[in-house]
């Protein structure tokens, strides 16, 4: 800029140049002047845009390292619940088909027990129907013995049903004499309509026990005791009722019971009588049911 005011200057000296050339030229040097102002301004502002963007930038990049870093850290921890995750569903899945099996298993033993509670059930409601034909069955025996042996009721003999049994008791006086195994003719009247009833009943079992009340037994022959006596008047029964050769002699039993199931007091004479007596017990055939419970065991 300088050599150009020199030469400015120099023309101007050197040669004859007019007032308005002069002006124009000064009015350029001004523009001039004017516009390398400006570009230094320019460039100033320039400068400072420069550095700022220079700032911008460096903490651009430290922005985006530490983005990086974090964005690497982020994929790590990622792949590390990635990898937990794979493994707790490997372990899900193994549970899983272990608690199906578990599950199958259980249905099967589930099932397999219905089976099995299913044929108890069925095996008790058997029984219960069989106990009730029996109940009905005594409560038939039991009038048909009443019946049949009205006309000695009152004489000594007496039919009663209780726990599940049938018992016809019968006083000594309607079958033997004192001291006596012998039955009478009207004791034989007795046990032979007995009989009758017991024809049409196989399934049941007959029980003969002879009593006897607390007097000492004064010993006479072959017997010693009201032991004896109690055993070979209940023997007498069985023989009056194996006449009847439709009764099987498997379903009889004799036994003696002495004087040590008394029903009444002994110290009365109206008492000891009601002890001496014979009883015949008669009981339903437990073989089928003792069969079905032995199932159920």
């Amino acid at each position: 800029m300088k050599y150009y005011i020199l030469f400015i200057v120099f023309f101007f000296c050197s040669s004859c140049v007019t007032t308005k050339v002069f002006n124009d030229l000064e009015v350029r040097y001004y523009e001039m002047k004017t516009q390398s102002n400006a570009l230094k301004n320019s460039k100033d502002s320039i400068q400072k845009s420069w550095v700022k963007l220079n700032e911008k930038w460096n903490e651009t990049k430290l922005y985006l390292k530490r983005s990086r870093d974090s964005i690497n850290i982020g994929l790590n921890e990622i792949k590390i619940l990635q990898d937990e995750y794979f493994l707790l569903k490997e372990n899900s899945d193994q549970k899983i088909k272990e608690n199906i099996e578990k599950n199958n298993s259980l249905i099967k033993e589930i099932a397999i027990k219905e089976t099995e509670l299913q044929s108890r059930l069925d095996r008790v409601n058997e029984l219960e129907k069989m106990i009730n034909e029996q109940k009905t069955s005594l409560n038939q025996l039991k009038e048909s013995l009443s019946d049949a042996l009205l006309n000695f009721e009152g004489k000594g003999l007496t039919v009663k049903q209780r726990n599940g049994k049938v018992y016809i008791s019968m006083e000594n006086k309607l079958l033997f004499k004192s001291g006596k195994w012998e039955i009478e003719m009207e004791g034989k009247k007795a046990l032979t309509q007995l009989s009758r009833v017991l024809e049409k009943n196989p399934d049941i079992s007959i029980l003969i026990e002879g009593h006897t009340d607390n007097v000492p037994f004064t010993s006479i022959g072959d017997v010693e005791s009201n032991w004896d006596l109690s055993t070979k008047r209940a023997t007498a029964v069985v023989k009056i009722l194996l006449k009847n050769n439709q009764i099987l002699p498997q379903n009889l039993t004799a036994a003696g019971r002495s004087e040590y199931l008394p029903i009444a007091p002994n110290s009365s004479k109206e008492g000891r009588a009601s002890n001496r007596r014979i009883e015949v017990i008669l009981s339903p055939s437990l073989e089928k049911i003792t069969k079905l419970l032995e199932i159920n065991n």
